[in-house]
This record gives C-alpha cells, sequence and structure tokens, in this order.
C-alpha cells in the first residue's frame, strides 16, 4: 500500500487529489457501447459469421505452393474438376496452399486432386486430402454454449453471495456487452469462427471478470459505512475506486494484451498460422473490450442500481444540501474578500443595531441640551453614524405628531 502514497500519477488517483468522472459520464459510456453494440448486432444479422470448415464441413485439398501458381487459377482448375465453388487460401508460414469445397464423395474428390496435381506439377506424395464432416464442430459449439450458460449461471450466484446481486447483474451486462462486440467485430472482419476461436471466447469471459471483480472489491471497501459516514455519495465513492483501480486495470490490460498482438500480428500474419490467428483475435478483440466495459460500464451500471435505493436516494440528497451550503458560504466569503464589499455579517449587525435604536425612546430636549453645551465649550462635536441620524429624525417626526406644541393648544383654544 505504500506505493500509493508516492508523487506519480498512481499515488495522486488513489488519494483522490485527481479524478475521473467515470460514473458520471455514464450516459456517454452507454451511447458509445449502444452505438458499438447496433453496429454489431446490424453485422451479424445483414452479414452473419463465416464459420469454418470444421462447422460447415466439407472437403479440403493441400499441396506445396509454386510461384507461378496464383488463386485464381486454382479456383478454375477446382471448378472445371467438377469440385463447385471453392475457397483457397495461402498459409505463408508452410507455403502452401488450402483448397475447401463443399463435401464430396470420394470419387469427385479424387478427381478434383488428379485435376490439381497435373495442372500444377504437384509431386504424388504433395497432395493431402481430408473430409470433414459437420458432426464434430456442431458438438463442439453444443458443448460450448452449455458450458458459457453453466459460467454465466455459476457467476452470477458467486458473485451475488460473494457481493450482492445488484453487482452480479452489472457484471452479467458488462459479459454479454463483450460477447456481442466481440462476435460483432469477427462479423465485420470476416474471419473465420472456428472451434479456437469458441475457446478463446470463453476465455476471454474470464479474464474480463477478474477485472470486474477487482475494480468492485474496490468499491465494496469504499462504500461500507457510507450511509452512517455521510461523507459522500455512492456514486462518488465508486468513482474514487475506479480511479484508484484505473492504473493497476491498465497495466494488467497492456500486459495480457502485448504478447497476444505479437501472436495476432507476427504470428498469424507473418507466419500464417491458422489456429493461432483464431485464439489470438478472439483473446486481442476480448481483453480490450473486458477492459473497457470493467471500467466504463460495469461500475456506471452498479452505481445507477444502488442509486435507486431509497437510501442512497436521501443520502444523495443530503450530501447535495451540504455541498450547496458550503458553496453558499464560499461565494459569501469571496464577496466579502472583494475589494469595497460588506461583509454579510456586518450588513446583519448593522441592520440590527438599526432596530435596536428604533425601540429605545429618544429625548430630543436631552439631545439638544449636550449639542448647545458642546458649542459653548468650543469642542468639536462628532457627527454620529449615518443610521442613527436618520432613526432619530424618523423618531422626532412621530413624536412631534403626536405632542403637539403649544402653538397647536393655542389654535384649538
Amino acid at each position: 500500500m505504500a506505493r500509493h502514497h508516492g508523487g506519480g500519477i498512481a499515488g495522486r488517483l488513489y488519494r483522490g487529489d485527481v479524478s475521473v468522472n467515470f460514473v458520471g459520464r455514464q450516459r456517454l459510456w452507454y451511447m458509445i457501447s449502444g452505438i458499438i453494440l447496433l453496429v454489431s448486432v446490424l453485422a451479424l444479422l445483414l452479414r452473419g459469421l463465416n464459420f469454418s470448415q470444421e462447422f460447415t464441413g466439407g472437403s479440403s485439398f493441400t499441396f506445396p505452393a509454386a510461384s507461378s501458381v496464383n488463386q485464381g487459377d486454382i479456383s478454375r482448375v477446382v471448378t472445371t474438376a467438377g469440385g463447385g465453388d471453392s475457397t483457397v487460401q495461402y498459409i505463408s508460414g508452410v507455403h502452401q496452399w488450402q483448397v475447401q469445397t463443399a463435401t464430396l464423395n470420394s470419387t469427385a474428390s479424387q478427381k478434383v486432386a488428379s485435376a490439381l496435381t497435373q495442372a500444377f506439377h504437384i509431386p504424388a506424395n504433395g497432395m493431402s486430402t481430408s473430409l470433414v464432416g459437420p458432426t464434430w464442430g456442431g458438438q463442439i459449439t453444443s458443448k460450448a454454449v452449455e458450458a458459457l450458460i453453466i459460467f454465466l449461471v455459476v457467476i452470477v450466484l458467486y458473485l451475488s453471495v460473494a457481493f450482492e446481486w445488484r453487482m452480479a447483474i452489472a457484471a452479467f451486462i458488462a459479459l454479454m456487452h463483450d460477447i456481442l462486440i466481440t462476435i460483432g467485430v469477427y462479423s465485420l472482419t470476416g474471419f473465420s469462427v472456428s472451434p479456437t476461436s469458441v475457446i478463446g471466447l470463453l476465455t476471454i469471459l474470464g479474464y474480463s471478470l477478474y477485472d470486474t471483480v477487482v475494480v468492485f472489491d474496490k468499491v465494496r471497501e469504499n462504500t461500507a459505512g457510507l450511509l452512517t459516514t455521510q461523507r459522500s455519495t455512492y456514486s462518488d465513492a465508486a468513482n474514487l475506486a475506479l480511479n484508484q483501480t484505473l492504473v493497476r486495470s491498465i497495466n494488467t490490460s497492456l500486459t495480457a494484451l502485448i504478447p497476444v498482438a505479437t501472436i495476432l500480428f507476427v504470428g498469424a500474419g507473418l507466419l500464417g498460422a491458422g489456429t493461432l490467428k483464431d485464439l489470438s483475435l478472439v483473446l486481442f478483440v476480448g481483453m480490450l473490450s473486458g477492459t473497457y466495459s470493467s471500467i466504463f460500464i460495469a461500475t456506471p451500471v452498479l452505481a445507477d442500481l444502488k442509486e435507486r435505493e431509497p437510501q442512497y436516494r436521501d443520502l444523495a440528497a443530503k450530501v447535495g444540501r451540504r455541498a450547496a451550503g458550503g458553496r453558499a458560504a464560499q461565494r459569501a466569503a469571496s464577496s466579502a474578500a472583494a475589494p469595497g464589499a460588506v461583509a454579510p455579517a456586518a450588513t446583519s449587525a448593522t441592520a440590527d443595531t438599526a432596530v435596536a435604536a428604533a425601540d429605545e425612546p429618544v429625548d430630543v430636549d436631552d439631545d439638544m441640551d449636550d449639542a448647545e453645551a458642546t458649542d459653548q465649550d468650543g469642542d468639536v462635536t462628532v457627527p454620529a453614524a449615518a443610521p442613527r441620524p436618520v432613526v432619530r429624525q424618523q423618531r422626532v417626526t412621530g413624536g412631534a405628531q403626536r405632542r403637539p406644541g403649544p402653538n397647536a393648544k393655542k389654535k384649538r383654544r
């Protein structure tokens, strides 16, 4: 814990010296995720997924690559031989061509292999033919779906017991967010979905959940006894937890993404390893999406759910009133400190003095005698404060109206 007390950005975030308002800008994050999810769903509906041969089934022909051969020539030979439409892929790592067609019987498969061997002068032991049925891919998919359902149920139950059900709901929403985005990327890019991709998808769910649980654990620590102390709202405490774990989340994500990116762009891009490409792509997209969802989706959703509770609504109202009072006092202090400004306290005291003076009886004759004595002695008379003459004038005028002078009595006689 000592490392959090340094002067670096990690220590400043942990202490709250600097803060990024993640929870307060949840509408922005929801809008960004909504746009990404909408694009993913539309791509999935319009383009679909490019399932590999393990799922669709078919015949496969693999042979060494020659410098004078291109994909168009291979496709034309396969179509002429009766193989129909084909998918031709160059595997750069092993310098081979791979041709995939629909499921062919043994006679049609042998005819296509012979045509390729004669057209491109392939040695007799250089041609490899295989037949893949769709049953195996279907079994892998079925088992993967079952494992996904069991995984989600267990996670929801665990988080409900270890934390609370609102945290479980927020984590579940973040996981579904990651799954839809990853599938959408596969649909947009046209990458082949293989059993390896399905296994990688299950792997990234565990990674995304780990990052979310780390943040939630810090949220639980910051919000313990919050209703008693009433020092901040639940959203403020959750946002502080996000800032305190932000550097850790970024470092963990970068540490995991760098080797995966190396496999994806170097291993798959340069070496053409199909299995590595399938696995590294789903890991890269899923880890990136998981880091985003744990920061921008899971915790804001949790804060929204908690702020709906009556006790936390009351807490937010109290904290808001206290903050408003503090801002009003600060504005008053700033106004008092300004040049030529009158402090609010002084103004109140002056008003109270004026009111007290108005309530006291005023002896006009005594005041006039005192003024004459002062003039006769030659002393300098100090004028009274500005409010005093005004109050006395008002009292004298009122007294003159209530007590008529001698001249007024003579007129009545």
